[in-house]
């Protein structure tokens, strides 16, 4: 009977065909689907020794922002910010060709897979979404990634707020008429409330697509949207993790010592913060057990990898010949420390993660309020090698609220949602740089997390602290088990003026950035806050 009422919605939604549906399959029905040896190419999924399953992406290993689109109609004219860069608007009719293009596909398919989940763990706030793939492994990403509802919730569920319908295997043959980016295409219509994918099979675009509805519907009803991991301590306390990929985000926040809200993607609301997902995707470029015993832990039955290679059923993590974006989606209670449901209170530590490619950051400085308010406005980093296409060498990069190529609204709507709650909740903020330093390499994890102690535990309030000058941070000095030496970032180099060089240039790109919120005064009284390029000495 519910096979019969989804039929009936794919086929008013223009998906016509002599299809199978599959509802909200088991783990054990993707399982036997994703090996069937009926499936080939990207379709095809290899077992591994853990019980995961790995498949490929083809050349999509990360996000296509430019082929990312929204329709620009009476719904989101002035709402979506239209900044030319990520947001990048479209006509209803091109969104009707292309939806066209992927309902086609979908109607010539032997068998489609429907899943419902929600999006948010609050039931005030989160959306109802539906998932239309023809593809098991990505029916298996969406229910790893999503919040799986209960079979009352599942009996109940009713229309979804909406929809994705996911037509990886079709192309655009008329993008150069229609002046869109290449033939592949990932567009959101708000006003039909669907998103379509063509082109790509990179699960990511499905997962940061509803990220970015949330981050157009939460910060219009006052909430806190963010980009951000989450876990809590034993007396409750909150800390988040802010940072763009590959900067640490879950691997900091898998803690064995606090209990995992989660790996990505929350809001933060009257009643604390909550987790708008139901699993973790986390980077596996040279994973260890050592380094990283949670995630490797949860790379078992039912997690799926990515871009993996694999050698006689054994991932090789330290092989990044497909891609340096390798990635594993793994249901949230493959960690065990985890808070169920996925929400708890209101944040008191605040830690933005930059990966500094350039040698420039300290591993760690503490934040005044406005400093809080600018470095999230800035939200520096350096794109790592495959978290887009493109992307095979690190680049500096300003992301507002750490997250801009999912922001949907102004970035200014962020930072007043998230500083509002700091400074209602007594919240503090610190910048930690995951990055590089003078030596040349990165900054070991054994001393981030004992930084990340040191913020979580209180002790860096208390230690000694200097000043770093162009960059304007103050830093400590020592803290407990982190490395001598490595605090400040000049001790790291053989001549301190190498580091002065470097920070004068990184300085200038921090003003450079800023100017475009120079036009408040709000923005004017942040300067002072940022990197100062006037004559100082070493």
């Amino acid at each position: 009977m519910k096979n019969t009422k989804i039929i009936q919605d794919l086929e008013k939604l223009g998906i016509k065909g002599n299809y199978e549906v599959v509802y909200n399959p088991s783990y054990e029905e993707l399982y036997q689907a994703e090996v069937s040896p009926e499936n080939q190419g990207f379709e095809k999924a290899e077992l591994t020794e853990s019980g995961a399953v790995s498949v490929k992406t083809g050349i999509f290993t990360g996000r296509s922002p430019k082929d990312r689109y929204i329709v620009q109609d009476d719904v989101t004219r002035d709402t979506i910010f239209w900044d030319g860069k990520v947001n990048l608007p479209t006509t209803p009719e091109v969104f009707g060709s292309c939806k066209e293009l992927v309902m086609n596909q979908l109607s010539e398919a032997k068998k489609i897979y429907v899943v419902d989940a929600f999006c948010g763990t609050n039931a005030d706030t989160r959306l109802k979404v539906r998932f239309i793939v023809e593809v098991a492994w990505q029916a298996h990403f969406v229910t790893n990634m999503f919040i799986r509802p209960s079979h009352y919730e599942l009996e109940n569920f009713g229309e979804p707020d909406f929809t994705v319908i996911n037509g990886s295997k079709t192309t655009n043959p008329n993008w150069e008429a229609q002046g869109l980016n290449s033939e592949n295409f990932i567009m959101f219509n708000l006003t039909e409330k669907l998103q379509i994918i063509g082109g790509t099979w990179y699960g990511g675009e499905m997962k940061k697509g509803m990220f970015a509805m949330m981050n157009y519907y939460l910060p219009l009803k006052g909430m806190a949207s963010m980009h951000c991991s989450a876990n809590v301590g034993e007396k409750g306390d909150v800390a988040l993790f802010f940072g763009l990929s590959g900067t640490g985000k879950t691997t900091l926040s898998a803690d064995p010592k606090r209990y995992l809200i989660g790996d990505d993607e929350h809001g933060w609301d009257n009643n604390g913060v909550f987790n708008y997902e139901g699993g973790c995707y986390a980077k596996v470029i040279d994973l260890s057990e050592e380094k990283e015993p949670d995630i490797f832990r949860a790379i078992k039955r039912d997690a799926l990898l990515e871009n993996v290679v694999v050698n006689n059923g054994v991932a090789d993590y330290t092989d990044g010949s497909i891609t340096e974006n390798t990635r594993v989606s793994y249901p949230i209670y493959h960690i065990n420390k985890i808070v169920l449901p996925s929400k708890a209170g209101h944040a008191k530590k605040i830690v933005y993660l930059s990966a500094d490619a350039f040698g420039v950051l300290p591993p760690v400085s503490i934040l005044n309020d406005d400093q809080a308010q600018y470095h999230f406005l800035c939200g520096y980093t350096s794109k790592l090698a495959g978290t887009e296409r493109g992307i095979t060498e690190p680049q500096p990069s300003f992301s507002p609220a750490f997250g801009e190529a999912f922001l949907t609204l102004h970035p200014t709507m962020y930072s007043k949602t998230l500083i509002g709650k700091m400074k209602e909740h007594g919240a503090k903020a610190y910048l930690v740089n995951t990055g590089w330093n003078g030596t040349g390499k990165r900054i070991s994890l054994k001393d981030t997390r004992a930084i990340i102690d040191a913020i979580i535990d209180g002790s860096i309030d208390n230690a000694p602290k200097t000043q770093v000058p162009i960059m304007n941070l103050e830093i400590p000095t020592e803290l407990p088990n982190v490395s001598a030496g490595i605090l400040d970032p000049r001790d790291t180099y053989a001549n301190a003026s190498e580091w002065e060089e470097k920070a004068k240039d990184l300085a200038s790109r921090y003003i450079k950035n800023f100017e475009q919120y120079c036009d408040t005064e709000e923005g004017k009284r942040l300067i002072a806050s940022g990197p100062q390029l006037q004559e100082q000495t070493i």
